[in-house]
């Protein structure tokens, strides 16, 4: 009877998607997963609760449980339990914004197929000699809306760019626009990520140049990607500089955040486009150009006052089709909770 009721309990359940029923962790070195022993022989042992499961954080700042916790006897079980499941908003994210998206620090894939593997939950990045991080997307707007919707994934600072490190540290990120080969129509958008580096002092460096690479990113080798220079027929990239709306994001920072700051970007980038004086206009030009029919739904216009006035949630709002309270139902506003998104600096 007990395996007969299992059964009916796994089949109500449903089959997990391989790509969001797990949190995982993106860091250059990979965290050592101890290997599960052979269970065929061993009896059933009670589910720890949540409280006492391993954090997926790196070794260093796991804390196990203690003994007397982990060693239940299986007589104590009345009944047998089903293995839970970690439950994160990640889950909620719609299969087709996983459609040729890729986190690494690797070059970004050039075959566009769903995302391999879970998304995940932390992005940890090293200070110093280490490739970029990159957030690949098939536009523009997937990446700013996929970002708005993940915030279970927060972007941190590694265990050992804490160590090394005093004070805040902080993002620099540059976007790139790229396509296959000359005849394809379609460009793709990729951000990468380092953490802030001051350059030496007999080092030549613009800070506010969007055409020149931040100079962390000049302390490892380049992504092949960013080695064909900020204008080519195949690739442009433009380096999202300090401004007074749009500061340097602090680490952490969430991902629904992350997408604010880009938006924001835009918005500042929009702004300039009558000026011909700078750089700075090249990010509106290149998203208007590459992508005109997504124009008008990828940030904060200038006309745009009720969403600016309104604050981050309207535009994260905006990014993930949400319309206006009046116009919601019920479904929407439980949307809200299994979804949940915390405003912080950028929001």
């Amino acid at each position: 009877m007990n395996h007969d009721r299992a059964f009916i309990l796994q089949a109500l359940q449903g089959p997990k998607s391989d790509a969001t029923a797990r949190v995982s962790r993106v860091s250059p070195t990979p965290v050592q997963v101890p290997s599960t022993p052979d269970q065929t022989n061993t009896p059933p042992r009670q589910t720890p609760s949540p409280a006492q499961r391993t954090s997926p954080r790196p070794e260093s700042l796991t804390r196990s449980a203690s003994p007397a916790k982990e060693e239940q006897s299986p007589e104590t079980s009345l009944s047998p339990q089903l293995p839970r499941t970690f439950v994160t908003p990640n889950q909620f994210v719609e299969p087709e914004l996983l459609y040729g998206v890729s986190f690494g620090f690797n070059t970004p894939p050039m075959k566009v197929s769903m995302m391999q593997g879970p998304l995940p939950n932390v992005i940890a990045l090293p200070y110093g000699k280490c490739p970029p991080m990159h957030i690949h997307a098939r536009s523009w707007r997937q990446l700013l809306k996929l970002m708005a919707k993940l915030s279970g994934t927060q972007i941190e600072p590694s265990v050992e760019a804490m160590a090394v490190t005093k004070g805040e540290l902080k993002l620099r990120t540059v976007v790139q626009f790229f396509k296959v080969h000359h005849a394809s129509p379609d460009w793709r958008t990729v951000i990468y990520l380092t953490i802030d580096h001051p350059p030496p002092p007999d080092h030549r460096y613009s800070n506010g140049d969007v055409n020149v690479l931040p100079y962390s990113y000049s302390l490892s080798s380049l992504p092949t990607l960013l080695s064909d220079g900020p204008e080519s027929q195949v690739s442009k990239y433009y380096t999202i500089p300090a401004t007074a709306k749009t500061p340097l994001p602090k680490l952490p920072i969430t991902m629904p955040s992350m997408a604010m700051y880009l938006a924001s970007a835009l918005e500042d980038s929009r702004r300039a486009l009558g000026d011909t004086s700078s750089g700075l206009r090249r990010l509106a030009k290149m998203v208007d150009q590459f992508y005109p029919n997504e124009r008008g739904s990828l940030g904060v216009e200038a006309g745009d006052e009720e969403v600016r006035r309104k604050g981050g949630r309207a535009l994260i709002g905006r990014l993930i089709g949400r319309t206006s309270r009046p116009e919601r139902g019920r479904n929407a506003d439980v949307y809200d909770l299994v979804t949940p998104f915390v405003p912080d600096e950028w929001g």
